[in-house]
């Protein structure tokens, strides 16, 4: 019993750690956002690193899950003769849950891999201590940039991730299920409003901003040369997956009663 309520003692604590140091690391980045130098250009690399690099994921991962979504809802719905409503439970899926959420995974663990491997690499090689040296800021240097990109494309890569997960949707239910391609089109937009796809793009910009913050938190924190990378990058998808998992739940509540406002 003892060893139990150690356990879950040392993982509250860790877990109490992990907060306070992603907080205070996310609170340095906005700290130094109205402190030159801004570093404009490595902005636009990162935003090319998080979005149109990541863009091939997310159409395998948004097309997929529009298509067993569809397939799935179909066979259920056809029991109850409602196949009419296969095509706005497709798109409000979409909108609302299934691409933000799956499309953020997949993004932490390309994306945020990358981003802990290269930071850690930096670390252990020391480098981060001569940015320092220098007066160089490396959280404005390697932080900010990640952050804003990942806060700025994910959005846009998720309205690219909606519109393919409902054409899945309409590919499975059309040349599959033989429904009629009009009728689809107008069911899958028809009920669908602004609220339902602006939380969507809200979910996916914090999703971002978590997924850039630990991934930077776990490089940072990296030590004993390329065991501790390896260690470092694996911890940054993993915790980035929970946060986004846990998140999603209390996001999907605030927004639900915002828009019910």
């Amino acid at each position: 019993m003892s060893r139990l309520l150690t356990g879950i003692g040392r993982f509250a604590i860790g877990f109490l750690e992990s907060a306070g140091e992603a907080w205070l690391l996310l609170w340095r980045s906005f700290a130094s956002l109205g402190r030159r130098p801004w570093y404009l250009r490595i902005w636009f690399q990162q935003m090319v690193e998080l979005g149109n690099r990541s863009l091939p994921v997310i159409v395998v991962t948004a097309v997929f899950s529009g298509a067993v979504f569809a397939l799935q809802t179909w066979e259920g719905f056809e029991q109850f003769g409602a196949t009419t409503l296969v095509a706005f439970s497709v798109a409000l899926a979409m909108t609302r849950e299934l691409v933000p959420v799956l499309g953020s995974l997949m993004v932490a663990g390309r994306a945020g891999g990358a981003m802990a491997a290269e930071i850690g690499t930096m670390r252990v090689t020391e480098q981060i201590d001569a940015m320092e040296a220098m007066a160089t800021d490396p959280v404005k240097y390697l932080v900010v940039p990640r952050v804003i990109a990942a806060a700025v494309m994910l959005p846009v890569v998720v309205v690219i991730g909606d519109l393919l997960g409902i054409l899945g949707g309409y590919m499975v239910s059309v040349y599959i299920n033989d429904a009629r391609p009009a009728a689809y089109w107008e069911a899958s937009f028809v009920y669908i409003t602004v609220d339902d796809v602006t939380s969507g793009l809200i979910k996916a910009s914090i999703f971002g901003v978590m997924i850039a913050i630990f991934s930077c938190m776990r490089g940072f924190g990296a030590s004993g040369g390329a065991q501790g990378v390896g260690k470092a990058t694996t911890s940054a998808v993993v915790t980035s997956s929970m946060a986004i998992l846990v998140s999603d739940f209390f996001l999907t509540k605030a927004l639900l009663v915002l828009w019910a406002k």
